[in-house]
Parts: C-alpha cells; sequence; structure tokens
C-alpha cells in the first residue's frame, strides 16, 4: 500500500465531491480492488469516507468532515503558501509537501490564479549561498528527533575551538539572523543549552526515547541589551563596500564625503565579534574615532602582519 496514493486519495476527495472506484483505479492504473482497500486504510485513520451505489454513485468525504473552501481568503491562503514554502526550501519531509498538497486542495478554480500570483511576489529562500553542507541533513535529523522524542548523541565545538562529546534532549530549533540553532538539554551539563547548528559536528539520532521535561524557550530578542552596552564609533568608507555596510545600519547614519567615500556613524560593542566585522570590509573601512578604538584596530592589524612576516 503506498502512502502517496493514499494522500493522493484524500486530496482527491477533499476536492471532488465524488468519485467512482473505477475513475480512482485508471487514475492510479491499479484495480478497483485496490482502491477498496485504500478506502479501508482511509477509514481507519480516522477520515470519514461513505460509498453510495447506483448511478453517480461513488466514494466521498462525509460533508460534515470537510472544510468550506471560502473559510479561507485569499491573503490567508498566500500566507500559508509563502509559510509552507520557504520552510521546505531548507527543512524537507512528506508532512511539509503534505500539507501543500491539503492547502491547495482549497483553492477553488476560479481563485488559483490571483493566489499563485500574490504567492510569488514574495520569495522566501532560507538556504544558503554556499557553507556548511551539513546544515540541511542537520535540521532534519533534529526535526525528526523532535518529533520523535529521541536523544541526540554529537560533537560540539565552543567558541574557543574545544571540542567535546554531548548527549542532548532536543526540544526547539531556532533560526536568527541566518544562523540556525537548536535547544535541548545537555545531560553533560545537567542544564538547557542552545547550541549554534554550525558547531555541531557527527550529529546522530539515537533509539532512545526520553521523557519531555518541562522547559523555557530561549531568549533571542536582546534589543535591550544591546541598547545598553551598543555605541556608535565613527568610520570612514569607500563606496564599493556600502551595501555590506548597510546590512548593520540604516542610511541615515552615513554622511558622504567627496565622491567616494562615506562618513559612517556605526553601532559598535567592543569586543572580538564587532571588531572582525570591521576588519571584514579590509582596506576599505578606517575607524577614525574613538581614539582608544582606532588604537586597538591598529594593534589588532599589527598582530596580522605579524603572522605572515614570520
Amino acid at each position: 500500500m503506498k502512502v502517496d496514493r493514499l494522500v493522493s486519495i484524500i486530496m482527491i476527495l477533499l476536492d471532488k465531491k465524488r468519485i467512482g472506484a473505477q475513475e480512482l483505479a485508471d487514475m492510479f492504473e491499479v484495480s478497483p480492488r485496490t482502491i477498496y482497500r485504500d478506502i479501508d486504510a482511509i477509514n481507519m485513520a480516522g477520515i470519514p469516507v461513505r460509498s453510495t451505489s447506483g448511478v453517480g454513485g461513488g466514494f466521498e468525504i462525509m460533508p460534515e468532515y470537510k472544510l468550506d473552501k471560502n473559510v479561507f481568503s485569499n491573503s490567508d491562503l498566500t500566507a500559508i503558501f509563502m509559510g509552507l514554502s520557504s520552510l521546505s526550501n531548507m527543512i524537507r519531509g512528506n508532512e511539509l509537501v503534505n500539507a501543500l498538497a491539503k492547502v491547495r486542495s482549497f483553492i477553488p478554480a476560479n481563485r488559483a490564479k490571483d493566489i499563485e500570483f500574490k504567492t510569488n511576489q514574495i520569495h522566501i529562500d532560507l538556504s544558503p549561498w554556499m557553507g556548511n553542507k551539513n546544515i540541511q541533513p542537520y535540521l532534519e535529523i533534529i526535526k525528526t528527533a523532535i518529533q520523535e522524542n529521541k536523544l541526540l548523541s554529537f560533537e560540539y565545538i565552543d567558541r574557543y575551538g574545544n571540542k567535546t562529546e554531548r548527549t542532548a534532549e532536543p526540544y526547539q530549533l531556532v533560526l536568527k539572523s541566518s544562523h540556525w540553532y537548536w535547544q535541548g538539554y545537555c545531560r553533560k551539563r545537567n542544564d538547557f543549552r542552545l547550541f549554534k547548528l554550525s558547531r555541531t559536528s557527527n550529529l546522530h539520532m539515537q533509539e532512545e526515547i526520553f521523557i519531555p521535561r518541562g522547559y523555557e524557550k530561549p531568549q533571542l530578542d536582546i534589543t535591550d541589551i544591546m541598547t545598553t552596552i551598543q555605541t556608535y564609533i565613527k568610520i570612514r568608507i569607500h563606496k564599493s563596500v556600502m551595501d555590506r555596510v548597510l546590512d548593520y545600519c540604516t542610511y541615515e547614519y552615513f554622511l558622504p564625503d567627496g565622491d567616494e567615500h562615506y562618513i559612517v556613524s556605526f553601532p559598535f560593542i567592543e569586543n572580538d565579534y564587532y571588531y572582525n566585522i570591521l576588519f571584514g570590509f579590509g582596506d576599505k573601512c578606517e575607524c577614525l574615532e574613538p581614539l582608544h578604538i582606532r588604537k586597538e584596530m591598529k594593534r589588532r592589524t599589527h598582530d596580522i602582519a605579524a603572522i605572515y612576516e614570520s
């Protein structure tokens, strides 16, 4: 018994008022006897299908079970399509394919073209241009483990390059600022941890099933914290890196400086992450002030140069 055939039959029954066994058999190139077995399986799954005999008879889902297609507005269906489509780019699975098929079954023919047009007006692609090839398969492993309450074993590398072997109960997948994370209860640390997926390696789902424990979602909105520790520095940039600088601040912070450069009031926190952002602009960026950050940039530049001189 093919699951995809059962799903397709359900979609057809949702879309049509009634359809005969022979018509379904011809459609799927199987015998009417096979179709009857499929209908029995669908009934056992909890979807009430009834049959009527005689002229115009066939199978139909009981009317009280069906959803009225007019319940969903064009905007509702467009939003659902965009969400499911963007997620399916990164996390693949039969449930997403089936969900998309079900949503399509709710679209009346006279509204299909308009909904497709509006859906295509916004395209969300979460897949990276390049990078860690393990991200997508690891997302699917974690998603399955969360659904089935199964333990994950893996190696984790901290920000200083230290590698440890871990076992964790997975609870949540998180996409934050184009980076994937997953929250789990780490049995090595006996506490909840937010793991960065790119630092996760040798990930495997275990057969052992865990009993979910109560947990709090990770605090991801750090706007208030950033406001208290963030300051602004003055940098001079070449116009060739303007689009990259705009990833961190808006154009209102740019002041033209001749034909080729801009003076920018740049948001900054004094840590390695932000210093590395400035270095990422290469020789197209100069820190003008404050003086102590300019001196620190100079010191770090000398350290980099010393690596190549030796």
